[in-house]
């Protein structure tokens, strides 16, 4: 039996706490939100952080504390988004990775994002290619069009395999100027992808559920959570981020691919070590 991985992406860069007052945008939410998701049937969890004021944020310090929070009270696959928001820096964007996650984002091309453009250049993307390779960071190659598939190849062909020899990506479907999502497209880039290649897929707001079902009947892996969707169903939206983890879940174990637990996707993506966690602390030497 193929089980299924469930990433959770729980905050995203775009979403304002104002209008989704249940998006985790503190470290302590963020930490809870992780372990309700771990229980739900969530195996990697997607991260973006926000600052004091709620804003996306690129904070090295406050990236690696998140790191640390979450592994201490997760057995989840931490995976920091190298996106970040479409206002930051190349640099700031591959100092990401001075937190040492477990595995990042890669973006494989610049693509128009809503009524901005998120720009990732070729030497962008094979300077943070490298520099996964170099720190053994895990990518997870995002695919927001097919041409993103191209550069994938080429990635690859000029570079070699990632960190951990396995090639995982993520199709980000509905996003507009991206690719929709549709069963046509996913069929399309599902056969561009490199041989031996796994994939989750992602369905932008209303595409959720098509992109969800359609990913599970193909053989595909998902990704959800309040970065990609507001809204659980028509005129209803999501309370918490664990409950479209709770329906993924439902979703593959009716589909006979149960979730995958986070020691199985550390194994399914090329040997993600488990780090160590700290001691319990002693009462008595407080």
């Amino acid at each position: 039996m193929v089980k299924t991985l469930i990433t959770v992406a729980p905050t995203g860069a775009e979403a304002d706490k104002a209008a989704a007052p249940s998006l985790p945008v503190t470290t302590n939410e963020l930490v809870t939100t992780a372990k309700e998701c771990e229980a739900a049937g969530a195996a990697v969890i997607h991260v973006h952080i926000r600052d004091e004021q709620a804003r996306p944020t690129l904070d090295r310090a406050r990236l690696t504390d998140t790191v640390a929070a979450l592994r201490d009270a997760t057995d989840l696959i931490v995976q920091l988004s190298t996106g970040g928001a479409v206002t930051d820096s190349f640099e700031a964007r591959l100092g990401v990775l001075d937190a040492a996650p477990d595995a990042c984002s890669l973006t494989c091309g610049t693509v128009n994002f809503g009524d901005d453009v998120f720009a990732n250049p070729w030497g962008f993307i094979k300077d943070l290619y490298q520099l996964t390779q170099e720190r053994r960071v895990v990518p997870e190659f995002e695919l927001f069009d097919l041409g993103h598939v191209a550069t994938l190849h080429r990635l690859l062909a000029e570079f070699g395999p990632p960190a951990g020899g396995h090639v995982h990506c993520d199709l980000v479907m509905g996003v507009p100027g991206g690719m929709p999502g549709d069963l046509p497209t996913l069929t399309a880039a599902v056969a561009a992808l490199p041989a031996g290649a796994t994939w989750s897929a992602t369905g932008i707001g209303r595409t959720t559920l098509p992109v969800m079902l359609g990913a599970l009947a193909a053989g595909g892996h998902l990704r959800v959570g309040m970065e990609d969707t507001l809204s659980y169903s028509r005129g209803r939206p999501v309370a918490r981020n664990a409950e479209l983890v709770e329906r993924a879940a439902q979703l593959a174990t009716i589909a006979q691919r149960p979730p995958m637990a986070s020691g199985e996707a550390r194994v399914f993506l090329g040997g993600i070590n488990q780090p160590p966690r700290p001691p319990a602390c002693d009462a008595s030497r407080r």
